[in-house]
């Protein structure tokens, strides 16, 4: 018989692995809860054309796509703010604004795997849809900042910048979208002379070669001197304005923001105001990103709609975890086995079990049919807590043995109050 591996790119996450992440995951649904975020189910399977229309070019070439058995070429989602695009043009059109939507779950790309990127990742995804407000940007930068918090994280930063810069000057100049986002997607990979290439404009080039070499000794500098150098292109200028001012109002309410980068895209298409990423010094990949989508819905077939959103890579902050050194914050309870001492008790033991775990205790039931001493060696090795041994004479006494396995102490225990003992 072969022995089976799993899909390059795909991993099985074994206990250990699968609670740290459940940890991380808990603590964005505490963060959604905080902000007033409302999870949504999204299918993982979706349309191409939907997935496809504004994903950006390396997104698109990497997707997981084939035929369904209706001849329909479907793919597995690249990430989420398409699914919840398309959900705000159809079941969630008529819910009031501002829509504040969360989502987490699996999502696929045909990369090349390496540490920190996987076919197969998790992410969580938080959308706020209907303002335009620079308050809206900075919301999902300080969620971002109070997930990295609560999960434990030290010593992250935000790295920001705005597409509405370069896209302004590119628009002015009379380029085409797709030219743009040809230019972006270079630019972002810093293939710079690649990009330059794509321009025929003299004039424009030498802008966008002077644009990269702006650098200030703070993000508010550096957003300035942008503002200032870009004068005369009315939409790139009215770009650098609007990260001003969010730059602004996230550095009061503490959001640590480390450097402003000109030629930063994020690989996406359908970005046109601030984006941003957030970064470990211990990792060469960013943690999470996100930045604002004006245009996707209306995209979609939705009126004209303005949203602001955030993915957080939960893979990743799994490694930056452990980069730090820093355990998870997990809520694992006292773990109990019940052990029956010969067979003929094993129904009376079954019953107790089923009352401890109606009363919120973890349970597990001696299944194996091992003798008591290796039923208990065995409880010790997989750091169960407690055995409650089910004897023949206790039980007549309406009693049971609860032993400490830590402790190596044992006392015997009336049923009626075995549950509080447990507890305690």
């Amino acid at each position: 018989m072969p022995t089976f591996q799993t899909v390059r790119g795909m991993r099985d996450l074994l206990p250990g692995e699968a609670e740290a992440l459940n940890n991380v995951i808990a603590r964005t649904r505490e963060t959604a809860r905080l902000y007033g975020y409302r999870e949504v189910i999204t299918p993982v399977v979706e349309s191409y054309e939907l997935l496809s229309a504004k994903s950006g070019e390396e997104i698109r070439q990497r997707m997981f796509t084939f035929k369904d058995l209706g001849d329909r070429m479907v793919a597995l989602r690249p990430e989420f703010t398409a699914s919840i695009a398309r959900l705000a043009t159809t079941a969630l059109r008529n819910e009031p604004k501002p829509l504040r939507v969360f989502s987490v779950g699996s999502v696929y790309r045909y990369d090349e795997p390496q540490r920190g990127r996987y076919r197969e990742f998790w992410q969580a995804n938080f959308e706020l849809i209907g303002s335009s407000t620079p308050e809206a940007d900075v919301e999902i930068l300080l969620l971002t900042k109070k997930v990295m918090n609560s999960i434990g994280l030290r010593n992250f930063s935000f790295k920001v910048g705005h597409v509405g810069v370069i896209r302004g000057i590119l628009s002015q100049e009379g380029i085409d979208e797709k030219i743009q986002n040809l230019v972006l997607q270079r630019m972002d990979k810093k293939e710079y002379s690649e990009a330059f290439k794509l321009i025929e404009q003299d004039k424009c080039r030498k802008v966008l070669r002077g644009l990269l070499e702006l650098k200030g000794d703070t993000p508010f500098e550096t957003a300035e001197k942008i503002q200032q150098y870009v004068s005369g292109y009315e939409m790139a200028q009215a770009a650098a304005s609007n990260l001003i001012a969010i730059l602004h109002l996230a550095t009061v309410s503490g959001c640590p923001i480390k450097t402003v980068e000109t030629a930063f895209a994020r690989g996406l298409e359908y970005y046109t105001g601030v984006i941003f990423e957030v970064n470990v010094p211990e990792l060469d990949v960013a943690l999470g990103g996100g930045g604002r989508y004006d245009k996707l819905i209306e995209v979609f077939g939705g009126e004209p709609t303005p949203a602001v959103g955030v993915a957080h890579g939960l893979d990743r902050i799994v490694l930056a975890l452990q980069a730090q050194k820093i355990s998870p914050l997990t809520q694992r309870g006292k773990t109990t086995m019940v052990i029956p001492v010969k067979p003929e008790l094993r129904a009376e033991a079954l019953k107790l079990a089923q009352m401890l775990r109606e009363s919120g205790i973890s349970v597990e039931f001696e299944v194996m049919g091992r003798k008591m001493a290796k039923a208990l060696e065995d409880a010790d090795k997989r750091k169960v807590d407690y055995a409650v041994i089910v004897g023949e004479q206790e039980l007549k006494e309406g009693m049971v043995v609860v032993r400490d396995l830590a402790k190596r102490e044992q006392t015997t225990v009336e049923i009626s109050k075995l549950t509080e003992k447990l507890r305690a």
